[in-house]
């Protein structure tokens, strides 16, 4: 489906396997964008099935004998996902005037500065017929983006029996090529860094690459947490024709699922240098896509390509999103967590979604579990973590690994396994015994092995419970992945009720003692740092040492930096602007705090 440009000013990011997994159904049809996640083709393949049965089509199982099973999958599944939202969206635009009808709902969710919603308005003030409001809807009003998520690193090789098969049939390959053959006019979005192998096998699909005109039927979104990664990977793809149509930058700490950390680096500052040399990252890219195409396509481009900037990671408030879409020039603004409390745009069970409207910032924290050893947002009193330490207690930790997506540790074994699994875990803690270590420090490194997580069970399980469908294991339990804003929001909403409050209709944030993004993030930073340096082996080396200086001077740059943001904004913020410097005054005697604790260990390296 073709796309227009997006009537609405946010998105809504990939959350887990199956969050987020058929978002679109739900809320594509309003002009609304979010992103499915194409990790997990067994999720997809059942909730293929799911719908297949709900609307009485023809089900079809792909089944793991058939040679290109994964792609097919994740192709079909993304096929049926259009399909149903194309007919959704067609079927909205014929119920014009009826009172309450979704295009009721599509019209009153749009911003009231949206020229979309003005100019429809009007045509009904002024009694248009039926037919000439249908011919401008049809030309004008947008359905939102279908959008496919996938980490790159996740690309671990498949075999047929033993034998290793081609690297196209690798995880992400696989799931890239799913995409790429399927009927979608949309984006995938690439996180989690360069992956130079599956960035080069993109060259094998047409639709990738712009036509004379710049039309780019499938466009190419990476997910960046700063503008060297964006120079980087922007460059990599432009000199092999392919174009970045976004760059959506993340918080590195303000965020749900895997965290990737910056150096100190903050989402301000990171804005701002986006903000002041984008146009040098286009023209760079522009001339490097121009000479790819003429060198390996033959043909040269004629018009200049559209590119996107975006960001996400802490909103919370219809101020914020404007500030950050205003000052910083951003085209869309991602809302991830909160979109977790609307059972009408993502799918979670009701156990998990009570526990989130019921935590507060206790409850969430930057865990460990994830077996790809990145830090990882969890919630403590997730029903995963539970059924894990019933395991630990039974004296059967680690997971039967059904799925293996996460599997990349070789200490033990040729082929590749996941530290979350029993296998691995096992032999971990049979090593560990042998160590007589003293039992405080034996149970802090058996934690350390056993609180992994099977997240490829964990993060698919809400889409399973939810919809009634058949588990894919005994292993009981459900991950989540919220960032830590969700601890300010404590109910559940309509999705009118949550886009009204972030263009700022209405106030569904109950609390008032929420910090900035810009504050919460800061604190996070500065606590990450604590738990590094109290963590670092001893004596600190000189590597660990001169990591922690980049740190605190990254995040005294990052407080300068606030200090003269907020002085010289003069139309935002003005009723917490007290509260933001108190808080930036108190963060900076933190950081002079870790510096004075640092001198001993700088002399100790230097000595």
């Amino acid at each position: 489906m073709q796309q227009k440009k997006s009537p609405h000013t946010f998105h809504i990011p990939v959350m887990g396997l199956s969050f987020t997994i058929d978002s679109p159904v739900k809320v594509a049809h309003y002009g609304i964008s979010s992103v499915i996640s194409i990790v997990d083709d067994f999720l997809v393949e059942k909730m293929r099935e799911y719908y297949s049965k709900k609307l009485n089509l023809e089900f079809k199982p792909i089944t793991t004998k058939q040679p290109d099973y994964r792609a097919e999958r994740i192709r079909e599944y993304l096929n049926l996902i259009d399909k149903i939202v194309r007919e959704k969206f067609n079927g909205m635009k014929n119920s014009i005037l009826a009172k309450g009808s979704e295009l009721e709902k599509y019209i009153e969710m749009l911003p009231s500065y949206s020229e979309l919603k003005q100019k429809f308005n009007e045509m009904v003030e002024k009694n248009f017929s039926t037919a000439k409001i249908q011919e401008w809807l049809k030309e004008n009003i947008s359905v939102g983006s279908i959008d496919v998520n996938i980490m790159t690193k996740l690309d671990k090789p498949n075999y047929n029996k033993r034998e290793k098969l081609p690297a196209e049939y690798n995880d992400a390959h696989a799931a890239l090529r799913g995409f790429a053959k399927s009927n979608l006019e949309s984006s995938i979005i690439f996180s989690a860094g360069i992956n130079p192998r599956l960035y080069s096998y993109i060259a094998n699909f047409d639709d990738f690459y712009p036509d004379e005109n710049g039309y780019i039927r499938k466009k190419v979104v990476i997910k960046v947490s700063d503008f060297r990664s964006a120079l980087i990977q922007g460059k990599f793809l432009a000199q092999k024709g392919i174009w970045v149509s976004e760059y959506r930058i993340e918080s590195g700490l303000n965020c749900g699922g895997h965290a990737f950390a910056t150096d100190g680096y903050l989402m301000g500052p990171i804005l701002e240098e986006f903000k002041n040399r984008r146009e040098e990252l286009i023209e760079q890219n522009t001339q490097l896509v121009k000479k790819a195409l003429l060198k390996f396509r033959n043909y040269e481009l004629k018009t200049p390509l559209e590119v996107k900037f975006t960001a996400q990671g802490g909103l919370g408030t219809s101020e914020e999103h404007e500030f950050l879409l205003n000052y910083y020039q951003l085209d869309s603004v991602g809302w991830g967590s909160p979109f977790l409390l609307v059972p009408e745009a993502t799918v979670v069970d009701d156990e998990t979604r009570d526990l989130l409207v019921k935590a507060r910032e206790k409850d969430l924290y930057l865990s460990g579990i994830s077996p790809l050893g990145v830090p990882f947002n969890s919630l403590r009193t997730n029903t995963k973590d539970k059924a894990k330490h019933e395991l630990i207690k039974l004296g059967r930790p680690g997971s039967s690994c059904p799925k293996k997506f996460l599997v990349s540790n070789t200490e033990f074994t040729e082929k590749p396994i996941c530290t979350a699994s029993r296998q691995y875990q096992k032999i971990k803690i049979e090593e560990l015994k042998l160590k007589n270590l003293p039992e405080d420090e034996f149970n802090k490194e058996f934690h350390k092995i056993t609180d992994k997580a099977c997240l490829c069970l964990g993060l698919a399980s809400a889409a399973l419970v939810a919809n009634n469908l058949e588990p894919e294991s005994k292993e009981e339990g459900v991950s989540v992945c919220p960032g830590p804003n969700i601890a300010y929001f404590s109910n559940t909403y309509t999705l009118k009720e949550m886009v009204d409050h972030i263009y700022g209709r209405i106030n569904i944030m109950l609390r008032k003692d929420r910090p900035n993004l810009f504050i919460k993030e800061l604190k996070l930073y500065v606590d990450y740092l604590n738990n590094k340096i109290s963590e670092a082996a001893k004596p600190v080396s000189e590597k660990d040492l001169n990591y922690f200086v980049k740190f605190t001077t990254n995040l005294e740059e990052g407080i300068k930096y606030y200090k003269s943001l907020f002085n010289g904004v003069k139309n935002a913020f003005n009723g917490i602007k007290e509260q933001i410097y108190s808080e930036l005054e108190k963060l900076e005697l933190e950081i002079k705090k870790i510096n004075y604790e640092l001198i001993p260990l700088k002399k100790a390296v230097n000595s």
